[in-house]
């Protein structure tokens, strides 16, 4: 059985090197090629179909919210699956963050996280799940500050019953079922049901769109 195909795009040369080694390190995973601009991001995706592509933000040419935007409508019109994206950050780059994941991306990861913190995203995003660390997570956006253009929340967020918003404000916060369930004394299967009907109701693909909705909305107290 073939390993998860991976593929890196960013415009550092030495930083590409150590993640291919990182990679091609791991008998699950596969180095499926690399790129350092986000238009030949799209010719990549293309020709490699990988099953998981690394993407930065900050590039030459195309950069990594655009490239995404343009890898999914590309795999959608041919009718093919479309990689789950991981967009690299830093601190600097909160609403680049934000960006991408509106466009499509499946997750962010902090360029200078542990090996073993993006060997676990890959895997975690190719099982069909959104990479959330909950510390990266807060900081990330709250270092953009509140009150800052903040919209007011839409219509949806009114079809959300008080136990819905609960586990809602829990989620934004990065916990995980297993910790919202201990916390509110429920089952891990009523944690998933109600997160799953809060998702529908407010329109969001995962828990990351998730997150960003109720910074976005200032929905986070």
């Amino acid at each position: 059985m073939s390993g998860i195909r991976v593929a890196l795009v960013d415009d550092q040369a030495l930083f590409r090197a150590g993640i291919r080694m990182l990679v091609e390190s791991q008998p699950d995973l596969e180095f499926a090629g690399e790129a350092a601009d986000g238009q030949a991001a799209t010719a990549l995706a293309a020709r490699s179909r990988p099953h998981v592509m690394l993407m930065d933000v900050r590039m030459p040419v195309l950069d990594g919210i655009a490239a995404t935007e343009r890898i999914l409508a590309d795999a959608d019109r041919d009718g093919r699956e479309p990689p789950r994206i991981v967009v690299l950050t830093t601190f600097d780059l909160d609403e680049n963050a934000a960006r991408a994941i509106r466009a499509g991306a499946s997750g962010f990861v902090l360029k200078d996280a542990e090996p073993e913190f993006l060997l676990a995203a890959i895997r975690t995003v190719h099982r069909g799940n959104a990479v959330i660390a909950a510390t990266a997570t807060r900081e990330l956006f709250a270092h953009a500050g509140r009150g800052s253009g903040r919209r007011p929340a839409p219509s949806a967020w009114g079809q959300l019953t008080p136990r819905e918003r609960e586990i809602f404000a829990l989620a934004a916060r990065g916990l995980s079922n297993a910790e919202i369930a201990a916390s509110e004394y429920l089952s891990e299967a009523t944690v998933k049901t109600h997160v799953s009907r809060v998702l529908a109701k407010l329109g969001l693909r995962d828990r990351v769109q998730l997150v960003v909705f109720a910074y976005e909305h200032d929905l986070t107290a």
